[in-house]
């Protein structure tokens, strides 16, 4: 009998085929009712419920914001996660706190879990500014994910997104002190009581002086995250590292993000130059340069500069707007969310920034540098698929955009 139930499931929910390469597999989110399907990659709702059923000992999530919906993809991530427990696995996840009124329905959910612990901590509180807008987790110490997209329904859905499962010690070492890091950061007594954690100058100092923003890049694959100053020593700086291979870019740079604006949150915003000048640098030397960004940048003023960026020679851009649901209007769904590039087709450059101000520089990011062509290549037909699909429109430089509904 069992072994009837395993093959009508297996019948009717066919396996989809994972693009693995040592250490790495690609994992795909996209719109339904769209043409973006990637028949050779898994998805992630599929993934992630795998994972934390694999767990023996430990589950450690840091996420922007968590949002479950009955009856939708997250809801087996869920489930996994109670039968984690059950089993005795220790759960710990990090979610934002200026945020947590995004999570209420999240956070209630995940305190039915027996045993899981949660913190939430407002980034800003000892950075400055800036958000938890990373989005992994790490099972048993020894396996992770990295990806664009929030622990939300929607995401696994309606939005189309990327991330890496990664098998690779080292990174995985790293992407676990991170964690690590933001945990004890998290000191909920602390939060509790509306209380700003003491920094000394003792303090800053000496966190200054452990710190190198510069990544290890002696293996094939590491870890760079940001903002540099409250990164783990071992992991580099996202901020740097991105304009470093964009500028070690010979031949041709692609591109995929929600949004390209070289400006900050600030009010007034402040011009935020890195990527923007790193970019410009590269098409000036003859690298030929491809930007797909969703239908959100054409608000102003991002869509200007991206106007102006794609003025320039060896630069191309287009905008995707996806198609509203057959339900109807989804806030904060159907677009593309995905943040990732691919440098002379053997770099592939992943994460969960956003690139704009205010990301890089001020907010919890992590992102992922792997050298490896066939990784590279693949990613590289995301993005052709992408570019060539009825959702794609080039770049009107001249054009005056209409606001877009998010």
């Amino acid at each position: 009998m069992i072994r009837l139930l395993i093959v009508l499931l297996s019948l009717a929910a066919p396996a989809r085929a994972a693009f693995t390469v040592p250490g790495y597999e690609l994992v795909y989110s996209y719109p339904v009712e769209t043409t973006l399907s990637e028949p050779d990659m898994r998805l992630a709702q599929d993934v992630w419920p795998e994972m934390f059923d694999s767990a023996t000992k430990t589950i450690d999530i840091e996420q922007f914001y968590v949002t479950p919906s009955t009856g939708e993809p997250l809801e087996q991530s869920l489930q996994a996660l109670e039968r984690a427990a059950k089993r005795g696995v220790k759960i710990r996840v990090l979610l934002e706190k200026k945020f947590e009124k995004n999570s209420l329905d999240g956070i209630a959910r995940l305190k039915t879990i027996p045993g899981l612990e949660l913190r939430i901590l407002e980034w800003s509180r000892i950075q400055g500014s800036g958000i938890i807008h990373a989005k992994f987790f790490i099972v048993d110490s020894t396996r992770a994910y990295v990806g664009s997209q929030n622990f939300d329904w929607r995401s696994l859905k309606h939005i189309h997104e990327m991330g890496l499962a990664v098998n690779d010690a080292p990174v995985v070492a790293n992407i676990q002190k991170v964690f690590a890091h933001d945990w004890e950061e998290a000191d909920t007594k602390v939060y509790e009581r509306g209380l700003k954690p003491e920094v000394t100058e003792k303090k800053d100092a000496a966190l200054n002086e452990a710190i190198s923003p510069d990544a290890d890049r002696s293996g094939r694959a590491y870890l760079v995250a940001s903002p540099w100053r409250h990164n783990p020593v071992g992991v580099g700086d996202s901020e740097s590292e991105l304009a470093r291979v964009i500028g070690e870019a010979r031949e041709e740079i692609l591109v995929q993000n929600l949004e390209y604006l070289p400006l900050t949150y600030a009010r007034p915003p402040r011009f935020y130059p890195v990527i923007d000048n790193a970019l410009r640098a590269a098409a000036v030397r003859g690298v030929k340069i491809k930007i797909l960004v969703s239908h959100w940048t054409t608000e102003e003023p991002g869509i200007k500069h991206l106007q102006s960026l794609a003025v320039l020679p060896n630069v191309s851009a287009r905008v995707i707007t996806v198609p509203e649901a057959k339900t109807g209007p989804i806030p904060f769904a159907r677009v593309t969310h995905s943040k990732y590039m691919i440098v002379d087709g053997k770099t592939l450059w992943l994460g969960t920034s956003n690139w704009r101000g205010g990301y890089f520089d001020d907010s919890r990011n992590l992102e992922l540098v792997v050298h490896d062509e066939a990784l590279a290549a693949r990613a590289a037909k995301v993005h052709a698929h992408l570019w060539d699909s009825p959702y794609a429109a080039p770049l009107e430089v001249l054009k005056t955009y209409s606001k877009p509904r998010r």
